[in-house]
């Protein structure tokens, strides 16, 4: 490759996806929570291009609109009359001195050392290089031709070839990378004499081979790089391929997955050492993983800190959370976003945490809502203790000091501080501060009320 020039990298974006059967543009169809082409721009990024165009039509400003986000140009192809016509609307904005590498919007497992390895083939004596790759059952796709010698002559897409090219087994994968100058001179010479009356982008390639250009190619490390979406089959295969791509990886690190199969990752995950992962666990967004972490089977982990040594165990749901070390949460828990377990703390079945704090050593072990609070070191609360931190309208901080009992079936309407070391007896309605080192509770008298029958059903 000329390393003077710049890269540019156009992504084709502008298919409606009929076989989708659906009102979301195919490109926007998700794949491990993010869409399709959200893949594809996060690997073009990694190549420090100097800008990439995406080309954009079916769904209209809902495609560039969902990924505002992006630091990318976005180009509307308003007719749709083929790959090369897509192409010649993102030229204007790659300079002619420029290498171009054109990605599809649905095609977004390809890797960045693939996509390497095809601009690097671009020199002073290669101005187009094809991704190509070799397939059982090449049904479909565009053949490569080349002559006795081994060369490229042209590319003949399925629907256009006759028997003999049909046999062939190298396909096109449509991605290509050319010097740019000769790829704007190469668009303004291509036709629409074909069954489908479309510009093809890969008529380039004999225009190309006539004006006497060497046309390099390269395969992709594997074949799932190359896959594309035209449906919800294809879709729900491609999402098995790239979760197992993500088991991989974690096993590669050390991690124990007692299922590959039954993990989902949806984002970035870091871990440590020593760490296992239960079957159906789902990590979403960044998840934080560090050494000894156990995760049992059926948690659902998005965006959160698992500290060292912490056990989190069955159907737990964890969300914008930080799990301090040594805790134990679940099973069936449930940890709500800006909660924090400090470390050593015991979050049991059935507990909701949402906006808490939760000290050193603490324990919540049963049936318990705690939301908008601070509890200190070594507090135990007991079964179905709950914070009422909501007046309907506000919300409201309950503080519980360290050390404190809180016992069962308490009521702690916020706001309201638990002195440390304070008790509470269970049962109890707590409206005012408690004092430290002593014992709290409001029952009303028991009664045993003579005569009283316990409605029957009609």
């Amino acid at each position: 490759m000329d390393k003077a020039k710049d890269l540019y990298i156009v992504i084709l974006a502008a298919g409606k996806g009929t076989r989708m059967h659906s009102r979301l543009p195919k490109v926007l169809q998700p794949l491990a929570h993010l869409p399709l082409l959200e893949h594809v721009i996060n690997t073009a990024l990694t190549l420090s291009p100097k800008k990439v165009v995406v080309v954009y039509g079916h769904g209209g400003d809902l495609v560039p609109s969902r990924l505002s986000h992006l630091p990318v140009s976005w180009v509307e192809q308003k007719e749709q009359l083929g790959t090369g016509h897509a192409v010649q609307q993102a030229m204007p904005e790659v300079p002619l001195k420029a290498n171009v590498l054109i990605l599809y919007g649905d095609v977004p497992l390809t890797s960045s050392s693939t996509l390497t390895n095809l601009v690097h083939k671009l020199g002073e004596t290669c101005s187009l290089a094809v991704l190509t790759a070799i397939l059982d059952d090449p049904s479909g796709y565009g053949r490569i031709i080349r002559n006795s010698d081994g060369e490229v002559l042209y590319i003949i897409e399925h629907k256009d070839a006759n028997d003999e090219q049909r046999a062939v087994r190298e396909i096109n994968t449509g991605i290509l990378a050319a010097d740019s100058s000769s790829m704007a001179a190469w668009l303004s010479s291509i036709s629409n004499n074909n069954v489908q009356g479309e510009y093809y982008l890969t008529d380039i390639i004999g225009l190309a081979v006539e004006s006497k250009v060497n046309v390099k190619t390269s395969h992709p490390e594997s074949l799932w790089e190359i896959l594309g979406v035209n449906d919800k089959r294809q879709l729900a295969d491609l999402e098995r391929q790239y979760q197992l791509i993500q088991a991989n990886t974690l096993l590669s690190l050390g991690v124990t997955l007692r299922d590959p199969s039954r993990l989902e990752c949806r984002g970035e995950i870091q871990v440590g050492k020593d760490v296992e992962i239960d079957v159906g666990v789902v990590l979403e967004g960044k998840v934080s993983i560090a050494d000894n972490v156990y995760i049992g089977p059926y948690c659902h982990i998005s965006d959160a800190l698992i500290g060292e040594g912490a056990s989190i165990q069955s159907h737990t749901v964890i969300d914008k959370a930080n799990i301090g070390p040594g805790s134990i949460v679940g099973p069936f828990a449930r940890i709500r976003p800006e909660t924090v377990l400090v470390e050593n703390c015991h979050i049991g079945n059935f507990v909701e945490i949402k906006k808490s704090t939760v000290g050193k050593g603490s324990k919540i072990n049963h049936l318990s809502y705690i939301g908008d609070t601070e509890v200190g070191d070594k507090v135990n609360i007991g079964a179905g203790t709950i914070t009422c931190n909501y007046d309907g309208a506000n919300k409201y901080k309950t503080v519980i000091g360290d050390g404190a009992f809180i016992g069962s079936d308490t009521q702690l309407v916020a706001p309201v501080t638990i002195g440390a070391g304070a008790t509470i007896g269970a049962g109890s309605t707590i409206t005012k501060d408690t004092a430290a080192d002593k014992l709290t509770l409001s029952r009303s008298k028991q009664i045993t009320i003579d005569g009283w029958k316990r409605p029957e059903k009609k």
